[in-house]
């Protein structure tokens, strides 16, 4: 149990004067103008005191309104106690956070006192205090807490405000008993559950909006250590673990020196949400950096608030393991003996922690990589013994350059690449504890770098180390099923360490200006034959991060079914060796980026691209594929398709007949087969709408046939908004009899493909109804998200050169919002505009939409004409 009472000097007087238990009664009006004088006070006095003191005022605060209101409803006449457990318990109060109180009453309750509890608990809302209250016997908490070790947790911080001790006085004693929580099975408990929360935030904290008290790293992760030591030592501060011999004075400094940054963190927030907050949102980053004066000029307050951040929860993710183990040691193996396997003179095994046989062994730098190269050498290596966690902790603090200026480092690092198993665990635990920052300054450099988009899920550094993972998983059999294409690939390749590098570096030049894709070559380049690679391989890896986002832009805002764009495509990847390296590389940093946006749409994407690409270098890029020929190749295999199911040839050749070649050419003879057996046998006075059933893709293709109309596209495209609907595809064609052909892919809201087929005849149905109005669709007023509030997406218009003729391709890139794609094609069918393709492509708050058009008389646009359609585009969107 805390002390009693919080004892913190720079509460102002007449807070707490006000609120005297000999001072008149006091209304609910009277404290909530209390309340909020007292948090504006806060607010200004924050940035000059220190957090702990300002948590404790808040504390002493509600501890004197507490005891006001307990008199005020005559509780105090009652043989009951008022107890502050769980952070209030601690008298750590941040200006949102939930006051947590327990009632402690006799066995039974009389009805006047449970009555005057209830209203007193019921001002407590009145007055805007976040309450969590119980109202228990001694009995009663035992009961929950053995139950439920959060329970327990809470009790164990528990502070009499007010009302009679003698019932705290006998629960005190019993929370300290065996037969309560022994130390044992409390520590389990505790670890389980930090576990489960860690599991919950991917395993990182890396995320570029966290959650300061729940994400590894966070303050719950100091409150882990800091209540497993009151459970075993009985300890009621970080500072006894220093009596105890759990930890050193320079890091009992460290440890609260980061309890100290992430309090001004959440107590900021606090203040900038307005609530009991613990994400950081990007709403509020930029005004916590400025209330914690990191300065308000544009994003560098909060690039610096953040690179800071991360390496705080660098350093608790480090003093957590190592001190949880301590604690391992001491409780659940205090009697066991340990299995020790000598590795060489330097390291050994304890139990399956690697271990070093000699204190003084990372004096030497080399030692420092060698043993994470033991590490994947040894496949029953779980972690690191604490012991050692501590001596490489301080090692790493003494270099004085980064590890990679010594030859036996580089020698070293190399070897860790090429093994098999040296990119598991070595590479998790080298990037955990920050070795590879410092072994490449470069790395250094995009730890905790931000990215200020919705696209990416984490910072710089744990992206490119995700995307390095992905690659060798790539290289697992045990993971063939996952991405059977890219193991093959990368299970064939006879230097996959050129794939991993390639990794490590398609990112490495973000936060220096310029172009990071070439900026990260030329260090690519500089590393490679630095650490003796060949010149072939050096080159290879410098291409690959110089291009590493040429196929996922190729793949999501180009037409891939368009032969030009693949040789265009193939020209620049050159042969199938970069082709291959590329298609993984391209797939590790998609799924890398952020997990919840990769799909089957955009593997199916990239795998179609990379097909293709492989098909044209086979047939030689210099030949192209002759039209014609093209043609009667699909339409002969969709006419030996279409003789299967019976259906009459002649009806066939004669709507081939109204299709220009556009037709056969952009689609395969499948789809050919599929849709014209369903146009011959429809009514053509009306819309034909076709859902396929079957995935297109990792899509649902919509395939509309119908009489042509201005405002075909734009009803459709509304229609299928009001449907909460994404359209990721649109091909656009009118035959020679004057109707159009429209196939779009779609995706549901949650990035999956249509699957229910009562939901798909709904939707078919009510398109038709749809395209049959002269009107266009009304669409709701567009109400942005509230993640997307903060985010200024300047509108672009750009025109790409092609080389189809009589098309122009044009690109749009704005805030992705509702109903922005049917604006554009409203604007696009007011111009008098055709639109034969759309590729629809979101990166996070950005849509980047690229459409094939031309004019009504289909001849590609004039300049005047690009400059009047860019001009009204922007008048009508920005």
């Amino acid at each position: 149990m805390t002390n009693n009472s919080i004892s913190v000097h720079i509460v102002p007087a007449h807070f707490i004067e006000s609120l005297a238990i000999s001072a008149d009664f006091l209304s609910t009006r009277d404290i909530c103008l209390l309340s909020q004088a007292f948090k504006e006070w806060s607010q200004d006095v924050f940035i000059d005191n220190d957090i702990s003191d300002l948590l404790s005022a808040r504390a002493v605060f509600v501890d004197a309104i507490l005891k006001k209101l307990w008199c005020q409803h005559h509780l105090d006449e009652f043989q009951i106690s008022l107890v502050a457990v769980g952070g209030y318990g601690r008298g750590e109060l941040h200006p949102q956070s939930d006051v947590d109180i327990l009632i402690l009453t006799q066995e039974e309750t009389a009805q006047e006192l449970e009555e005057k509890i209830s209203s007193f608990i019921t001002q407590l809302w009145d007055i805007k205090l976040d309450i969590g209250h119980s109202v228990r016997s001694i009995k009663e908490c035992l009961k929950q807490a053995i139950k439920d070790v959060t329970v327990a947790t809470n009790l164990m911080e528990m502070r009499q405000i007010s009302g009679n001790d003698t019932l705290t006085q006998q629960l005190l004693p019993l929370l300290n008993e065996d037969v309560f929580w022994t130390s044992e099975k409390f520590f389990i408990a505790k670890c389980k559950e930090q576990a489960k929360r860690h599991q919950q935030y991917r395993g990182t904290a890396y995320t570029l909006e966290p959650n300061l008290k729940a994400n590894p790293g966070g303050l719950r992760d100091i409150q882990t250590i800091a209540w497993v030591a009151k459970r075993h030592f009985l300890a009621d501060s970080l500072e006894e673990l220093v009596e105890h011999n759990y930890l050193y004075p320079n890091e009992l400094f460290e440890l609260l020196e980061s309890q100290d940054y992430l309090w001004r963190m959440r107590f900021a927030l606090h203040f900038v949400a307005g609530r009991s907050e613990n994400r950081l949102l990007f709403d509020y980053q930029a005004d916590v950096a400025r209330m914690m004066g990191f300065g308000d000029e544009g994003k560098a307050p909060v690039e610096r608030m953040m690179k800071r951040f991360f390496r705080i929860i660098s350093r608790v993710t480090e003093l957590n393991t190592m001190l949880l183990q301590h604690f391992e040691l001491a409780i659940i193996k205090k009697n066991e003996l340990c299995n020790i396997t000598i590795i060489n003179k330097d390291f050994e095994i304890v139990d399956t922690l690697i271990n070093t046989r000699n204190d003084r062994i990372f004096m030497r730098p080399a030692k420092l990589i060698e043993m994470f190269l033991i590490i994947a050498q040894e496949p029953g290596i779980k972690g690191i013994h604490s012991h050692t966690l501590r001596l490489m902790r301080n090692a790493r603090r003494r270099l004085i350059s980064g590890l990679i200026d010594y030859a036996e480092c580089r020698r070293i690092f190399m070897a860790i690449i090429r093994h098999p198993r040296g990119l598991g665990l070595a590479l998790t635990l080298m990037h955990k504890h920050s070795i590879l920052s410092s072994y490449l300054p470069l790395w250094r450099n995009i730890a905790g770098q931000m990215q200020f988009d919705l696209f990416h899920a984490y910072s710089v550094d744990e992206h490119s180390f995700r995307v390095v993972k992905n690659l060798h998983q790539f290289s697992q059999k045990e993971h063939n099923h996952k991405f059977p294409l890219c193991s093959k690939i990368v299970q064939k390749v006879r230097k996959p360490e050129v794939l991993y590098l390639a990794g490590f570096f398609h990112d490495i030049g973000k936060g220096r200006g310029g172009d990071h894709a070439k900026l990260g070559a030329v260090d690519a380049l500089n590393f490679c034959l630095s650490h003796q690679m060949s010149k072939h391989d050096s080159n290879m890896v410098a291409w690959l991060v110089e291009f590493h986002l040429l196929m996922s832009v190729t793949a999501q805002r180009r037409d891939i079914s368009d032969e030009n764009i693949i040789r265009t495509f193939g020209e620049i990847v050159r042969d199938e060796a970069h082709l291959n390296y590329l298609y993984c590389l391209t797939v590790a940093d998609m799924r890398g980026t952020n997990e919840s946006l990769w799909n089957n749409w955009k593997a199916n994407l990239l795998e179609e691209l990379y097909f293709n690409t492989l098909s044209a270098f086979r047939h030689g890029l210099e030949k192209p594929v002759e039209v014609r020929s093209k043609i009667r190749e699909n339409q002969q295999q969709a006419l030996m398709l279409l003789s299967k199911e019976n259906v009459d040839e002649q009806k066939i050749k004669a709507l081939w007949q109204e299709f220009k070649i556009d037709y056969f050419l952009r689609y395969s003879p499948e789809q050919i087969a599929r849709q014209c057996h369903n146009i011959v046998e429809h009514d053509r006075e009306n819309p034909l709408v076709l859902i396929s059933p079957v995935p297109y893709r990792g899509g649902t293709e919509v395939f509309i046939f119908t009489k042509e109309k201005n405002n075909t596209f734009a009803n459709t495209v509304a229609f299928l908004v009001t449907k909460k609907l994404s359209i990721h595809d649109a091909k656009i064609i009118t035959t020679k009899t004057g109707f159009t052909v429209n196939t779009f892919v779609v995706l549901d809201s949650r990035n999956k493909p249509l699957r229910e087929r009562f939901y798909t005849k709904e939707i078919s149905q009510a398109l038709v109804d749809k395209l049959g109005q002269d009107t266009i669709c009304d669409l709701p007023e567009p109400k942005l998200a509230r993640h997307m509030k903060k985010f200024k997406v300047p509108l672009r218009v750009n025109f790409i050169k092609i080389h189809a003729k009589n098309r122009t391709m044009i690109e749009i890139i704005a805030l992705d919002r509702p109903g922005l794609l049917s604006n554009i094609a409203q604007v696009f069918q007011e111009e008098r505009i055709n639109i034969h393709s759309a590729k629809i492509t979101t990166f996070g708050e950005k849509a980047d939409d690229v459409f094939t058009i031309s004019t009504v008389k289909d001849n590609e646009l004039t300049l005047q004409e690009k400059e009047a359609l860019a001009l009204r585009l922007t008048q009508d969107i920005d």
